[in-house]
């Protein structure tokens, strides 16, 4: 800022001053109105790595126009002082400053475009799947909680799982406080009830730590807080994390055994994978739950135009779609799979631009005319509601989740760009 010259002419005409997007006021000394808006000044000469180096061409500017006589009185002597302080500048120094910005631009466009192909060739290879021995650093990279550049993971993994710990020091002790002690209670009650058949989660340690993430996630997200249904959420993050140190079956292991760091590192993983899935999808899971009260009716509207007959089927018997595909879309139909199944989808998941907000729907689509047959042969509510409550996927693999993404992929292509091909 061209203090020297500016701040004279505002305190003669009491011009408004308004200083980037901090709202207009009428100032008579440009350091009180910073001061009392705490607004941060760069100390000069400023060489934050962070700066354009032209900056310190202003800085320059500013540095001469402290010694320029006479002081501008009117707006024709400001320009005619700020003109003749620049081109006193030597040129060479100007230059300078600029070549180096269009190097640092160049270097950052072509850092920023290797990580972006990267990205495109990981979401590429693991669309159809991800190896067991890669997922937990590929579940890291597609969550966008591990940067794409090497150098800098160790640090940020540190500096996250330290952030983690810190949030529990800070607020898990307030989980008997009157304001979240119900709020502690339903999540208290529902990680039992989290996969009851699959001993790992019936493990003390197992449920304390689903206990301090869902804790700490619903303290820091007040708009929505904890919904039953998020508590399966963390199970997939926290088996592919655990399965980094285990070879054998991870359903059955003691997870007491690990050492503390690396429990500690499960956790705290398991808790930045969770936060970004379900940034994408909060909606979910504020009041009145709009984000899936849509998803729902999505759902309805591209089945009437995909499979008539089911769809006039359950008008026929007066089935609602919210009946069974509410728990569908809240829990990503991890009530409906196997473990092994949620895994390898939210490979895809992962993979797909949107899956979880966008792709699913098509999945849930796919999976619903998969039992097309079973949905006929029923005769009455009672008995569809009952099949579509408890569908037979128990014996489902790899195989046939992929058969299931292949007609979802199917669908969003026909669907997806055109969406009046679905709607009434």
């Amino acid at each position: 800022m061209l203090r020297s010259i500016v701040v004279p002419f505002i305190l003669h005409h009491h011009l408004v001053f308004q200083h980037d997007n901090v709202r207009p006021h009428v100032s008579r000394i440009c350091t009180q109105f910073l001061e009392a808006e705490n607004v941060p000044v760069l100390p000069w000469p400023a060489h934050s790595p962070d700066m354009s180096p032209i900056e310190h061409v202003w800085d320059a500017l500013d540095q001469r126009g402290q010694q320029h006589v006479p002081v501008p009185t009117n707006i024709q002597q400001l320009h005619t002082a700020i003109e003749e302080e620049w081109n006193s500048i030597p040129q060479p120094t100007i230059n300078s400053r600029i070549n180096s910005l269009q190097r640092r631009c160049v270097t950052l466009h072509e850092a920023d475009s290797g990580h972006t192909r990267y990205c495109l060739e990981l979401r590429k290879h693991s669309w159809s799947g991800i190896p067991r021995e890669v997922r937990p650093i590929t579940w890291r990279l597609l969550s966008g909680y591990l940067p794409v550049n090497m150098e800098r993971r160790d640090l940020v993994l540190k500096r996250k799982r330290d952030e983690y710990f810190g949030f529990i020091e800070q607020y898990y002790h307030s989980r008997t406080d009157e304001t979240y002690k119900d709020t502690y209670r339903q999540i208290h009650i529902d990680i039992p009830r989290t996969n009851p058949l699959i001993p790992l989660f019936q493990q003390p340690a197992v449920q304390e730590v689903f206990e301090r993430i869902l804790f700490i996630w619903a303290i820091r997200h007040p708009a929505s807080g904890y919904v039953q249904g998020i508590n399966d959420l963390v199970t997939p993050f926290f088996v592919v994390f655990l399965s980094e140190f285990v070879e054998e079956d991870v359903e059955n292991f003691d997870v007491a055994s690990l050492p503390l760091d690396t429990q500690r590192n499960i956790e705290a993983d398991s808790f930045w994978c969770m936060t970004k899935l379900l940034d994408g999808i909060q909606d979910n899971y504020t009041f009145a739950q709009p984000g899936i009260q849509n998803k729902v009716k999505a759902l309805e509207e591209l089945v009437s135009r995909i499979d008539e007959d089911i769809h006039n089927y359950f008008k026929r018997y007066e089935v609602e779609y919210l009946q069974f595909a509410f728990r569908w879309m809240n829990n990503l139909l991890m009530r409906e799979l196997p473990l092994r199944c949620t895994i390898r989808l939210w490979d895809t998941y992962q993979a797909e631009q949107e899956g979880f907000s966008h792709f699913h729907l098509y999945v849930c689509a796919a999976f619903l005319i998969e039992w097309r047959k079973e949905i006929l042969s029923m005769v009455d509510f009672q008995g569809l509601l009952m099949l579509l409550q408890n569908l037979p996927t128990i014996h489902w693999g790899n195989e046939e989740v992929g058969l299931l993404l292949a007609e979802a992929y199917r669908l969003k292509y026909m669907f997806a760009d055109a969406p009046n091909h679905y709607k009434r």
